[in-house]
């Protein structure tokens, strides 16, 4: 059932604009809020879970309260690519706890890594070390944030 698409309506984008604003919802305060009775709702919700709609709840944590105030975003390049090549390289960043958020992009760098580290001295002993372990790496750039100004895993969802 993992993966498996389905059909969103109306009442299916409705539940997951609350769920995403407020995870911790009661399932009888979400009915009303979609106008369903609980039992519906909580069918629903099961449902957008059961096929990976729903990927699951999370608490946020503020960085700086667990010092971690740093944002970094590091663009890196390979020398050589091929398949085996982004195999490794993907095998080698899902290791690393210190790796937030990995994509592989187009352009003219091939990943882009995020990490909240507590301060420039971490980061600069954590960048030797990434780049120590990616077999291939030719070349880094990175990308200090200096404000945040609007960091949101909302998903604009049509009401």
């Amino acid at each position: 059932m993992q993966g498996e698409k389905h059909q969103l309506d109306r009442i299916d984008r409705r539940i997951l604009d609350f769920l995403q604003r407020e995870g911790r919802l009661p399932i009888t305060e979400l009915a009303t809020r979609v106008g369903l009775s609980a039992s519906p709702c909580a069918e629903r919700v099961r449902r957008l879970e059961r096929s990976g709609v729903i990927t699951g709840y999370h608490a946020r944590v503020s960085a700086s309260a667990v010092d971690k105030p740093l944002l970094v975003y590091v663009e890196i390049k390979l020398a050589a690519k091929g398949a085996d090549v982004f195999d490794a390289v993907r095998d080698e960043l899902l290791q690393m706890p210190e790796v937030l958020e990995c994509h592989l992009i187009s352009g003219d760098f091939d990943y882009l890594l995020k990490f909240r580290l507590r301060d420039i001295r971490e980061y600069r002993s954590l960048l030797g070390s990434v780049l120590k372990r990616l077999p291939v790496a030719a070349e880094s750039r990175s990308s200090i944030v200096m404000e945040e100004i609007k960091e949101s895993l909302l998903l604009p969802l049509a009401r």
